[in-house]
């Protein structure tokens, strides 16, 4: 019985082990499926921001379900990405703070410095400093761990900053830098977004020809990659870049072109930006009936209060989510108090129980060592019982070997008596025998006949008594 119970643990542990390896080949599989979706998501945010928060959503769904905190914060950031390409700040920034919250709590510094890099992104058309702001603070992240990929894609909206305050020599010198990164991490995509920037920037500097030739081949790597995002960027940039050199027809091509583009993403912030080219060409061509009606249209949206008001929103919202946050934090305490205390009790009376156990065990411990002791004094005085019948059997057996030699010897002499019997009384019952045959021929005296047989019988009886008295003292010698 004793051999089971090891069996019996030994079988429990591998099930245990061979369901533990099952449950996380299967969490590893679905977590593999969380990873898949974040990435298929953001892919899409330069094609189709909606199709990006739609499979970010599903992928948060499963992440949550797992319990994987990574896929969490990633779903957020790409939600995020997604809101931020369809101009919707409030929800971009909210998904931002969530996923800042996980990577906190995970201390995922890589994530942190990317969810920081997209916070600094979303401020760049509305407040310059604090987007610098989140973005050195991110780039000293990116810096201490050494991912050039992070730092490259910080150096790029730096350098969007810098342009922004009009400062394109050091715009440049940083986009410069991050696509020196791009091109040895081979990251297609941002490559194309850095090329367009540059080409921005020369534009800026007067340089149409370097902006037209790296405008026109981020436009053709765009249309390659199906970048919607960049391809109606680089459309607007170009169709300025043609309006400067009086190339109006092909002016008019990247902007029909580009504002398919902008349709397609669904971009009202881009749409208003081709409008505003638009009254430009149109300025130039002398259509001021056309240029007047796309003016009407740009002013009708004004986009120095709608910066404003969603500087204003942003802001707001991150106060909001730092409140709320506290709150989280104090619920969090209570609630861990409240687990404190379960556990206190719980540990209390599993200790108590395990108390119990131990108690029960000594007890039984206990038993048997007494049941033991009983066992070996037992066995004790069965030892000593069997020695003590050994001994009686080997004096038995010395007295039945004393007693069958006595018997020897008393066969013996009653054979030696039954033959000196025998011949003794043979002779008188002989002499008998020829009195009695001699009475009968009357060839004796009947008295002296009578006379002689009575002294035969005699000496008969006198041999009897010798022979018994032989016996007796021969019984008495024995014992």
């Amino acid at each position: 019985m004793t051999k089971i119970y090891p069996l019996i643990i030994l079988l429990f542990i591998c099930c245990s082990v061979g369901a533990n390896n099952v449950y996380a080949s299967i969490n590893s599989r679905d977590t593999s499926e969380v990873i898949k979706l974040n990435k298929q998501a953001l892919d899409n945010r330069y094609t189709s921001p909606e199709q990006t928060i739609e499979v970010a959503n599903k992928a948060l769904a499963l992440a949550q379900e797992l319990n994987y905190n990574r896929g969490v914060g990633e779903a957020y950031r790409v939600i995020g990405i997604g809101n931020y390409y369809l101009n919707q700040a409030g929800k971009a920034i909210d998904n931002y703070l969530k996923a800042l919250d996980v990577f906190k709590a995970t201390n995922d510094l890589r994530n942190q410095a990317k969810v920081l890099n997209n916070i600094g992104n979303l401020y760049l058309d509305n407040n310059k400093d604090k987007a610098l702001e989140y973005l050195n603070q991110a780039l000293g992240i990116a810096q201490n761990i050494n991912d050039k990929s992070v730092k490259a894609s910080i150096m790029m909206n730096i350098g969007n900053v810098y342009y922004r305050n009009k400062s394109y020599n050091q715009a440049l010198s940083y986009y410069d830098k991050s696509n020196i990164m791009f091109a040895a991490l081979g990251d297609s995509i941002n490559l194309v977004q850095v090329q367009q920037n540059r080409g921005v920037i020369y534009y800026n500097l007067h340089e149409f020809d370097k902006a037209e030739t790296l405008l026109l081949a981020a436009n053709k790597a765009g249309k390659e990659l199906d970048l919607n995002k960049p391809v109606a960027s680089t459309n607007l940039t170009l169709a300025t870049l043609y309006i400067a050199q009086g190339k109006f027809e092909d002016a008019s091509r990247m902007v029909t072109e580009g504002q398919a583009y902008a349709k397609v993403l669904k971009d009202e912030k881009l749409t208003n930006d081709y409008n505003y080219v638009i009254y430009q060409l149109e300025s130039k061509r002398k259509n001021y009936e056309k240029a007047l009606y796309y003016l009407q249209m740009i002013f009708r949206q004004d986009s120095a209060i709608h910066s404003s008001n969603e500087s204003t929103q942003i802001t707001m919202l991150q106060e909001q989510y730092k409140q709320a946050a506290t709150q989280r934090e104090k619920d969090a305490i209570i609630l861990q108090q409240q687990n404190d205390r379960i556990k206190f009790w719980a540990v209390t009376i599993v200790a108590g129980l395990l108390l119990v156990v131990i108690a029960l065990l000594v007890s039984n411990v206990k038993r048997k060592a007494n049941t033991n002791a009983k066992l070996t004094e037992l066995n004790g005085e069965v030892s000593k019982q069997k020695d003590n019948l050994d001994r009686v059997n080997h004096h038995l057996e010395e007295i039945i070997d004393e007693r069958t030699k006595d018997l020897q010897v008393k066969n013996k002499k009653l054979s030696e008596y039954s033959s000196y019997l025998s011949h003794q009384i043979r002779g008188p019952i002989a002499t008998l025998r020829g009195l009695m045959n001699l009475e009968k021929e009357g060839l004796v005296d009947e008295k002296e006949c009578i006379k002689m047989m009575d002294k035969c019988v005699s000496d008969i009886d006198q041999k009897i008594i010798e022979m018994s008295e032989m016996l007796n003292d021969s019984g008495k010698n024995a014992y």
